[in-house]
């Protein structure tokens, strides 16, 4: 149900399968009201960012320079870089994050390894400490991970705060109100089964096992829940920080 008194946010899906999950769960919780986007279906992105306090860009398979299979990736670039020069709060989550990274002068590659896949768990660094959105994330804390590709080199004064053994850029910051983060916050087990279903061919043809990445997010899915929905919660604080005095229309 849509909360026309709640603060708006702005969210870019870009494909069925790749929706807000837990994180729009936790973001109503905590006040914020997530409006979803479906440009893979012919929707309209919006022009600007006029009246949105918060934009929310999802994870999906296009590359992020890909724009003949997602033509609408040209305005969700515009969309990020208008969120940092504004200082709208701003997520971008796994291909989100890297559209970010692209868009704002960082590097992404096709990952050397094969994909990072299932429940992982990362490394806190120094600037995590303080940080209003990933600051109380536990060292060791697991991340259900689904990504091919990798951000290899971050945007000029971004801000690593967590790190992994097979992927350095695991969540990063871009000045004080916009937050890239390599891994899936919103996703749990049913979402992860959609994925293993779709790519187990793939997955198995590059020597990994969909099976077991679903089985260790399956058993992971509590701890999911309580980190990365705090998570999801603190980055809706930063966004009732500063609530726009005109709403946007509804989206149903």
């Amino acid at each position: 149900m849509t909360n026309h008194s709640a603060p708006a946010v702005l969210v870019v899906q870009h494909e069925a399968d790749a929706g807000p999950g837990l994180v729009a769960e936790r973001l109503r919780t905590a006040g914020v009201d997530p409006r979803v986007c479906h440009p893979w279906q012919g929707e309209a992105l919006p022009a600007s960012l006029d009246g949105w306090a918060g934009l929310l860009v999802l994870g999906g398979s296009p590359n992020c320079e890909d724009d003949g299979a997602a033509p609408w990736l040209p305005q969700v670039r515009a969309l990020i870089r208008e969120a940092v020069d504004a200082r709208v709060p701003l997520l971008g989550i796994c291909l989100g994050a890297q559209i970010m990274a692209h868009a704002l002068g960082g590097g992404v590659a096709p990952r050397a390894g094969g994909p990072e896949l299932g429940a992982v768990p990362l490394r806190r660094l120094p600037a995590a400490d303080g940080d209003p959105v990933l600051g109380a994330v536990p060292e060791g804390a697991l991340a259900a991970q689904w990504h091919w590709d990798d951000i290899e080199r971050l945007p000029p004064g971004a801000v690593p705060l967590l790190t992994g053994d097979r992927c350095p850029y695991q969540a990063f910051r871009v000045g004080a109100r916009a937050w890239g983060v390599q891994f899936h916050p919103e996703a749990l087990a049913g979402t992860i089964a959609d994925w293993a279903a779709a790519d187990g061919p793939r997955i198995r043809a590059e020597g990994g096992d969909p099976d077991a990445a679903l089985g260790s997010v399956r058993e992971a899915e509590p701890l999911l829940r309580t980190v990365w929905g705090a998570m999801a919660e603190a980055w809706a604080g930063v966004v009732r920080e500063g609530v726009p005095v005109r709403m946007p229309v509804a989206r149903e």
